[in-house]
């Protein structure tokens, strides 16, 4: 794989020794600095009237942007906060991370959304991890016992958005990520279900979502009376048959995850693909933080989305355990979480207390175009961590 000439043997190098402990001990010390600044922009907004108490983006005012439970952010500020501990072992990271996890926990019965991997597996999965605690695990098994109800056998995914009478049975690239929920809620139970259910999701969407380049729709719209394709398009990218950057970065992590959860080759091989697509796009920028869309039309002069970078670097991270192409992988990553450190990282004190710069949420609907947004910081540190931990030569899972 040539990447396009993106991998060089300084690339190889980025990461190694005391550069990247360097990186990820300023990373966590600048990410500490921002959440305590986010936390008191939270008070005051709160003391404003807001209602909210979870930090998703900015207004176009500038202003922060809260959120309650039931948004689909809600779960990556707490994993945040879990991630500021994990690193940290600061005892202020662990009352926050626990009061924000449970802000987001009555979620575990919403049967409205898709994405209760999203909202409780980076809020309470994460908590689980650090403490194991059995009232996390019992959040966790109800969170996946809620998400299996969306499920329908004949189209053989779990159903995306409701109230959206422009498609019958809706199903995003997104939701790939949701599926690690229902793995781990299998190995906390014994119980398969969640596991088969995981899979038929996991199959039904490699056999449906992606082009013949390995770039993948966004939606995916089915019939549920014979289960068959109805339609496809990109929703929140430039056209349904362009590459939303996000999109990608989904479906690599996804994939990615789902190997691990079943050994499937196939999900290695689809993983690889879309790496494959990504790094070699004619679109792919020197610093690898990708405009929103591949197939942007005013690319040189596209937004770029940082979220989708960071998403990406900690998947890949991943990957290079699993993959041939693990030098690749390694290297990328490096480079991608190199140049969100050095040139996307807010200046200190800025950004309401979001870490990153630069990301776009729903270009389409002009909604949260080059601002921070929290999912970027989620994954800019969980990548921040697993580069960490495979240079002490440990497994990159938390």
């Amino acid at each position: 794989m040539s990447y396009r000439g993106v991998i060089t043997g300084v690339l190889l190098g980025l990461a190694i020794g005391g550069y990247a402990q360097n990186q990820t001990k300023s990373g966590f010390a600048f990410a500490e600095d921002q959440t305590r600044l986010i936390l008191k922009n939270i008070d005051s907004a709160q003391k404003a009237g807001d209602k909210n108490s979870i930090p998703r983006s900015l207004k176009e005012d500038g202003s922060l942007k809260l959120i309650p439970s039931p948004d689909w952010c809600s779960g990556f500020f707490p994993g945040e906060l879990w991630f500021l501990y994990d690193y940290t072992k600061n005892d202020q990271w662990l009352k926050e991370a626990k009061l924000y996890t449970t802000i987001v926990e009555k979620e575990k019965t919403n049967g409205g959304t898709h994405d209760l991997g999203f909202m409780l597996y980076c809020s309470v999965g994460n908590a689980y991890k650090a403490t194991k605690d059995p009232h996390y695990k019992e959040v966790i098994i109800e969170s996946a016992k809620t998400l299996i109800t969306r499920f329908n056998p004949k189209v053989g995914c779990i159903k995306s958005w409701d109230g959206r009478p422009e498609w019958k049975y809706p199903v995003i690239i997104d939701n790939m990520m949701n599926l690690e929920l229902l793995f781990e809620a299998t190995k906390l139970t014994g119980d398969s279900t969640y596991y088969k259910v995981a899979v038929t999701h996991a199959n039904t969407t490699l056999k449906n979502h992606f082009r013949a380049n390995n770039s993948s729709y966004h939606v995916v719209d089915y019939d549920t009376e014979t289960g068959k394709v109805a339609h496809r398009q990109t929703h929140q990218g430039y056209a349904d048959e362009s590459a939303w950057a996000r999109g990608q970065a989904w479906g690599l992590y996804g994939y990615t995850m789902s190997y691990r959860e079943t050994k499937n080759p196939a999900y290695l091989q689809q993983a690889d693909k879309i790496a494959a697509f990504i790094f070699n796009n004619p679109s792919v920028t020197k610093d690898l933080i990708p405009y929103w869309d591949y197939n942007a039309p005013d690319i040189p002069n596209a937004p770029r989305d940082a979220s989708a970078a960071a998403i990406a670097a900690s998947a890949l991270y991943e990957l290079s355990t699993y993959s041939k192409n693990w030098k690749q992988y390694r290297a990328l990553a490096d480079k991608i979480v190199k140049n969100l450190h050095d040139h996307y990282q807010a200046q200190p004190g800025t950004n309401k207390g979001f870490i990153l710069l630069h990301s776009t949420g729903h270009k389409p609907a002009k909604s949260e175009i080059d601002v921070p947004i929290i999912y970027a910081d989620y994954y800019y540190l969980e990548a921040l961590l697993r580069q960490q931990r495979l240079q002490k030569g440990l497994s990159p899972l938390l």
